[in-house]
């Protein structure tokens, strides 16, 4: 073909030196308007054709396909065939020019791949199973592991060179391919153990100190876990340091069904005593432990009699104290609410007595793990239960305050 070029020029009157450079340059623009026509036709004829039929398919994940530009990376594909076909036509520059076609024909290949996974991706994310298995490290994985092997090709083709020649010398450089890859094969192996151990998956609600991480997964990839924080900040956690360092993770109380409330109320000591008669006619008219006292008041009264125990002071034989009527009328409060979980722990305990007064927990669960609605909740609470000590004589502990100073100096004065 380039010699025809060439005998036509000549026999026009070009002398031999320029007809060789023109025929090239001719032959040239000609295969370059070939595949200018074969991509046009590509991109805008038969991608505007895909692209119509894929919107208007009830299907979702063509159109995934669409949105990752797998379809118009196939298309740079026509413009490359058409160098690598016409290749035999520039004579001595053939091989070159089926090398370089060669070459980016890896190169689109790699795109539509890395296009395609990363629709897999987004495909597989609006399944339910993906909270539980995460794929995006796994598929970035397999990206590096592509982009290698068609590096290696590509290499191969441009220097006309077996791949197995290029890997044997990749096998002395592995040394240094774990060097340069190490977070990647620490990313790997953190991956694959976070997903086949269940550790963390999207969505989950953990807590990790040490990166500032407190919110709920957003993404795991392979080198990172990114946190979004209660405060709408993203914290980036290497992939590896969920394996090797600690964190708490909340998924388990989601799935209970229930959040636990752990709190106590440091009542002041010397308001604890026995209860008197008009104390116990007192609590006995609160309707949440009018059985309790009527009860315990018989159970007492039995006890005392039937040991010929002098009761006409209070420390001789069994009391009720206010602090444990106190602690009955809670048990009580807290079983009323509908809000509480009465199959899971249920605890209103008294713990050892320290500096700060003596502590009475209460130790339950909340149906609602609404973060909101469960703070309202606890608040409640406690609202209801520290507006009620003085019924139960009893006083909640506080260190002194200036108010408290100021009024002592008052009544000094």
């Amino acid at each position: 073909m380039h010699d025809t070029i060439q005998s036509l020029l000549v026999k026009w009157g070009i002398s031999d030196g320029g007809a060789l450079y023109i025929s090239w340059f001719v032959l040239l623009i000609a295969v370059s308007i070939l595949a200018f026509i074969a991509n046009f036709v590509s991109k805008k004829i038969l991608l505007s054709l895909v692209s119509f039929v894929i919107k208007r398919s009830r299907t979702k994940w063509d159109d995934v396909l669409l949105e990752h530009k797998v379809f118009s990376r196939l298309a740079h594909f026509s413009p490359a065939i058409v160098f690598y076909i016409s290749a035999p036509l520039f004579d001595s520059f053939a091989n070159m020019i089926e090398r370089l076609s060669t070459v980016y024909l890896f190169y689109a290949t790699l795109l539509v791949l890395f296009g395609f996974l990363n629709a897999v991706v987004d495909i597989y994310q609006s399944l339910e199973v993906s909270r539980n298995r995460p794929l995006k490290g796994f598929v970035q994985v397999a990206k590096i592991i592509l982009a290698i092997a068609i590096t290696i090709l590509a290499l191969g083709a441009l220097m006309d060179q077996s791949p197995l020649i290029l890997l044997s010398g990749f096998g002395a450089m592995t040394a240094v391919i774990l060097l340069v890859f190490k977070d990647s094969i620490l990313g790997l192996v953190a991956s694959v153990q976070l997903s086949m151990n269940d550790m963390v998956r999207i969505g989950d609600w953990i807590e990790m100190p040490k990166y500032g991480a407190d919110g709920d997964v957003i993404d795991i990839t392979l080198h990172t876990v990114k946190v979004q924080n209660w405060d709408k900040t993203i914290t980036t956690i290497p992939a590896y340091a969920l394996i090797s360092d600690a964190f708490k993770n909340w998924r388990g109380m989601d799935e209970s069904g229930g959040r636990r409330i752990k709190r106590s109320i440091l009542l002041d000591m010397t308001q604890i005593k026995l209860c008197t008669p008009e104390m116990l006619d007192r609590f006995e008219r609160v309707q949440l432990i009018t059985e309790y006292v009527k009860t315990k008041r018989e159970e007492v009264r039995l006890y005392n009699e039937k040991n010929n125990i002098d009761t006409s002071e209070l420390i001789n034989g069994r009391q009720l104290t206010n602090i444990g009527t106190f602690r009955a009328y809670v048990k009580a409060y807290l079983h009323s609410l509908p809000a509480l979980h009465p199959e899971m722990t249920f605890l209103v305990r008294q713990l050892p007595p320290n500096e700060q007064g003596i502590p009475i927990e209460i130790y339950v669960f909340s149906k609602i793990q609404d973060w909101v609605k469960y703070e309202e909740i606890q608040a409640d609470i406690f609202d209801h239960l520290l507006s009620i000590l003085p019924l139960f004589d009893l006083r909640v502990f506080q260190k002194p305050t200036g108010y408290d100073l100021s009024m002592l100096s008052t009544r000094l004065q």
